[in-house]
């Protein structure tokens, strides 16, 4: 079975082609400037070196019209034609309560993820357009959605609602959602099979570090609680979202800056975060460079940014009474060895020892603790495509 995994943005499009009989990459690349100027899809080949094509695309129907293109083309391509494609399968952020699993995509289904727009404008309207581009061009294909925050939907209601009046949950979905659901969902799963322990009895910390971050407790197997919240902006500190704050901060420098309600939230999404902090940019590397050459205020956002997952680290331990696994993954968990070591830094009484010669990695799947600390640190890379081709292929067994 081959099935094609597509992660549409605004503007953008993401893409895998996988051959489920072994889980192998056919093909993979990214579409990107959709609807702008000088767009392009970015191939990756085989032998890792990447191949770029400028083309004319002025909605997602002509950004998958290249995918398939490119993925019929003798040279870098991967098929001889396009009926090889068994499903396709959906990345789709905000399922808000009405999907708690993946599902075949069906006109009622699309009118839930058209529903749930407010709750993410920019990537619920993106995905939808990924999956009528899809059906307007294949329309006998099937098509698969995987939701990011369903994995997450077995938090108590404890863990998932707002101090707010009841009523706003019932008449407008106000709750703690969480989002990277397949990345934490992944990688609490591998590092167990890497381990060599069952899921179903331990108590698991998921760091997803990236441009985007959060943390979810995951204990025997199911998310207790986790730090986005009803958008992906809550939580930790990140490389352009502010992460927790106090309300009332918000409503005063609306008035200080006199910026709108979404003029507001553009502003704590896209000019917060470290990039807020440093003034620099919103790439961890950049800020670590930064720190080295002696600038400040680089050195501050590193400090607040490790202080943060430290904080949500020693929260979920407290939530779950202990911690025997704690995982990191996404590009900065993966590749900064820094944000590893200072986050669990001092962790003792919890039973966290790092050895910092494991922790000298990048990418790779590798315990970072040392042999006799209480609590394994684990980084194991996270892959988000390969969870949405499972449940496809799933879903179309059935």
């Amino acid at each position: 079975m081959k099935i094609l995994v597509l992660n549409c943005g605004s503007s953008s499009i993401k893409y895998k082609l996988y051959d489920m009989d072994n889980e192998a990459v056919l093909a993979q690349g990214g579409v990107e400037r959709i609807g702008l100027d000088e767009a392009f899809i970015k191939v990756k080949l085989d032998n890792g070196d990447k191949r770029t094509i400028m083309a004319d695309l002025p909605t997602h129907k002509e950004g998958v019209a290249l995918v398939f293109k490119v993925l019929l083309e003798a040279e870098i391509g991967a098929l001889k034609s396009l009926d090889e494609i068994d499903a396709v399968g959906h990345r789709i952020v905000q399922g808000g309560d009405l999907f708690e699993k993946s599902c075949i995509v069906t006109p009622e289904v699309e009118k839930g993820i058209e529903s749930l727009i407010d709750l993410a404008p920019v990537h619920n309207a993106g995905h939808l357009r990924g999956i009528r581009a899809v059906n307007a061009l294949m329309p006998d294909v099937p098509q698969v959605t995987v939701f990011d925050n369903a994995f997450h939907s077995t938090m108590p209601a404890h863990a998932y609602l707002y101090a707010v009046p009841y009523e706003f949950y019932e008449k407008y979905h106000v709750r703690r959602y969480g989002f990277h659901g397949t990345s934490h969902r992944y990688v609490s799963h591998r590092v167990c099979d890497f381990l060599g322990v069952d899921i179903k009895t331990q108590k698991i910390i998921t760091c997803h570090i990236g441009n985007g971050a959060s943390v979810a407790a995951v204990k025997y197997g199911k998310v207790i609680d986790t730090s986005m919240g009803l958008t992906p902006l809550a939580g930790l500190m990140m490389g352009s979202r502010c992460g927790d704050i106090d309300p009332s901060a918000v409503t005063y420098l609306m008035d200080k800056i006199g910026k709108k309600p979404q003029e507001m939230a553009d502003f704590l999404n896209k000019e917060s975060g470290v990039l807020g902090i440093t003034g620099i940019s919103s790439d961890m590397r950049e800020i670590e460079n930064a720190d080295k050459a002696g600038n400040e205020r680089a050195h501050l956002a590193l400090e607040m940014y490790n202080y943060r997952i430290k904080k949500y680290i020693g929260a979920y331990a407290a939530a779950m009474n202990g911690v025997d696994i704690i995982v990191f993954t996404a590009g900065v968990g993966e590749n900064q060895e820094g944000v590893r070591w200072d986050s669990c830094a001092d962790m003792e009484y919890l039973g966290i020892k790092m050895d910092a010669e494991r922790n000298h990695c990048r990418g790779e799947e590798r315990v970072l603790s040392a042999d006799d600390s209480k609590v394994k640190v684990v980084l194991i890379p996270t892959d988000e495509e390969i969870v949405i081709a499972r449940d496809t292929m799933e879903l179309m067994k059935k």
